[in-house]
């Protein structure tokens, strides 16, 4: 061996922190090369060991939540295998899931719990960047949300009619994120270990996954950001909000004339005519590319899990297929969306429905001795901070809300300005300065809440 090699050995043989990062939907390693390198810039290889999970790589997201799990823990189970191997004594574990890899992390840790990893490893961090922990389904009102909703869930195979909440996963009659969140469950037992759990969510323009349901809200303060003034917290302004008071009205303003509405929405209409002009001519062939593509990727995707289920695809399943509750939860009938009734952009409910007894996932259990610390809990509740509508939300994900609050996520809603895709700047997903707001994020988190 090598003078270098065995250099790089011995720092690795030094760090006993596991760090394990998963990419979302079409995604791969290569969505998460900023975030793992601003890691490493922060704690060097004798301090932290990074996976960056490869095994669902590209179309493989489609195959649904618990087979990426199932690849996902299988990888971690053969790095520390091998870490052990090479004389590391790993003794900690962070999670951190970016978009769907936020799904895929929560399922993982909870084989991981029951398997009995956290007898041996201490569970530090878990970490969601703009993961829809509510699923994807829209309370947003007009015509494209409406076709979403629709076809959504028919374009993604297994994981779309998962994240649309269209699901019956195995034997349990309800769909896989009301599992997710079952107080009962090893995922929410295994959730609730964690010495911190953090999310982040963007406030605008995440096409893919919206506020409330990456920041597991049933109100969105940031509908329109033109009544409202954003309070950020020192030294990442203005990119993250201050958890503690994010918001405060402005005073009202005499309303526009007619001919000022008028003038303002003609100029809105000729600022974007190349836009409409161009979507004329892609749109309809890139959703027929898209709807070809989806096909054939639906088919690839049964053919995977298929081999996957039937223990050919090189994962052993007999360690993941295990209860996935530890008490007999309580299934109920419903989970269907209310009626129409608010704002003109958002469905809205007229009542907190949080109380709605009719959900899929209505557990009576809690977490034991486990108190919220969800900042999103303690804005609403405050009589310092506007009152905002409840959003639509079906009974289903207001219980998701519900329990996860119970596990007591930090959450920091994030400002993304520069760009539109939201989404992509996040995590730096690409190496382009549009994205660099995203590195203030990743900053925050380094610094404020990321322990080694």
């Amino acid at each position: 061996m090598e003078a270098s090699e065995r250099k790089t050995t011995e720092e690795n043989a030094k760090a006993t922190h596991l760090c394990v990062l998963v990419h979302g939907l079409w995604g791969n390693p290569e969505h998460l090369a900023y975030l793992a390198s601003a890691l490493r810039d922060k704690h060097p290889k004798d301090r932290l060991h990074i996976l960056v999970a490869k095994s669902n790589s590209g179309n493989f997201t489609y195959d649904g939540i618990e087979t990426g799990a199932e690849r996902v823990t299988h990888e971690i189970e053969e790095t520390i295998a091998k870490l052990e191997k090479d004389g590391s004594n790993v003794k900690k574990l962070s999670m951190v899931g970016y978009s769907l890899g936020g799904l895929v992390a929560r399922y993982s840790i909870g084989l991981l719990y029951s398997n009995g990893w956290f007898d041996r490893l201490e569970p530090i961090n878990f970490t969601t960047f703009a993961s829809p922990h509510l699923g994807v389904r829209t309370p947003i009102l007009g015509y494209q949300s409406h076709l979403w909703n629709l076809f959504g869930s028919r374009t993604l195979s297994m994981s779309g009619r998962q994240l649309f909440g269209d699901d019956t996963f195995r034997d349990t009659g309800r769909p896989i994120l009301c599992l997710l969140a079952d107080p009962s469950s090893i995922f929410m037992q295994a959730l609730s270990r964690f010495k911190h759990r953090t999310l982040y969510a963007n406030i605008i323009n995440d096409r893919s996954a919206p506020y409330y349901t990456t920041f597991i809200s049933k109100i969105d303060p940031y509908i329109n950001l033109d009544n409202i003034n954003i309070n950020y917290v020192d030294d990442y302004a203005p990119n993250i909000i201050d958890p503690a008071n994010p918001v405060s009205l402005k005073p009202h303003l005499p309303p526009t004339t007619v001919l000022g509405q008028i003038a303002g929405t003609s100029q809105s209409l000729l600022n974007n005519v190349p836009f409409y002009a161009a979507m004329t001519v892609f749109v309809p062939i890139g959703a027929t590319a898209y709807l070809i593509n989806a096909g054939i990727q639906s088919v690839r995707s049964h053919n995977r899990i298929r081999l996957h289920e039937s223990g050919q695809a090189g994962v052993g399943l007999g360690n993941y297929r295990i209860p996935l509750l530890i008490e007999n939860a309580r299934s109920a009938v419903g989970g269907t969306f209310g009626s129409i009734d608010g704002n003109p952009e958002y469905h809205t409910a007229g009542t907190d429905a949080s109380s709605d007894s009719s959900s899929e996932c209505r557990d009576e259990k809690r977490i034991p001795n486990r108190k919220s610390s969800s900042t999103d809990l303690k804005r609403t509740h405050s009589s310092k901070q506007p009152k905002f509508p409840s959003l639509n939300l079906s009974s289903d994900q207001l219980e998701m809300i519900e329990n996860l609050d119970q596990a007591g996520f930090k959450k920091y809603a994030v400002h993304i300005q520069k760009v539109r895709h939201t989404h992509a700047a996040i995590v730096v997903r690409m190496k382009q300065s549009r994205f660099d707001e995203g590195k203030v994020v990743i900053k925050h988190w380094l610094n404020e809440e990321f322990e080694i």
